[in-house]
């Protein structure tokens, strides 16, 4: 059974969408299954997969634009919170072997 987290988050508008337009949706999947997740290790590992794929979903914007940044920020926090969320109760289950679906969505 693959074991896998996935991340999303939504784009907000004002990373250069048009304010009319459908926020666009990210997605990274994490896999794990290699993982021993009921050692500090394996679960240390997952939390660092988690961070990547948080930075991937919310992506980067240039120094200059102060809202982006802001933005990604705010994409970061949101969705970290719920990923590690979603990891936790992964290394929870580890005896489950259940694969954990995230969806984070920045306000």
């Amino acid at each position: 059974m693959t074991k896998t987290l996935i991340l999303a988050a939504l784009a907000a508008t004002s990373l250069g969408q048009p304010a009319f337009a459908e926020p666009v949706t990210q997605t990274v999947t994490v896999q794990h299954g290699d993982l021993d997740l009921g050692t500090p290790a394996g679960a240390k590992s997952l939390q660092h997969r988690v961070w990547r794929a948080v930075v991937a979903v919310c992506g980067t914007t240039s120094d200059f634009d102060v809202a982006g940044k802001n933005d990604i920020q705010h994409c970061r926090r949101d969705t970290l919170q719920v990923a590690s969320a979603k990891a936790d109760q992964a290394i929870a289950r580890v005896s489950q072997g259940e694969p954990v679906r995230v969806a984070a969505i920045r306000n």
